[in-house]
């Protein structure tokens, strides 16, 4: 099991929040999703076949890009 957290500060809302958890439990792997508003950050839990890479692209790809 790997945890990555990322800075998003697209998220602006609990609609934001809401959108980033059910977009990335649909990737295969992802077991855990914590967003939130306040800090503007999103942890993910995940395993294989899930990958950094695709979750990074996946929330490019959704309009809140990860800044490193």
């Amino acid at each position: 099991m790997t945890t990555a957290t990322y800075a998003i500060p697209n998220i602006s809302c609990s609609h934001c929040v809401y959108t980033i958890q059910r977009e990335l439990y649909e990737l295969e792997g992802v077991s855990q999703v914590r967003a939130s508003e306040a800090t503007k950050q999103v942890t993910v839990e995940f395993s294989h076949p899930a990958t950094e890479t695709q979750i990074e692209t996946l929330l490019a790809e959704i309009n809140y890009p990860p800044v490193k």
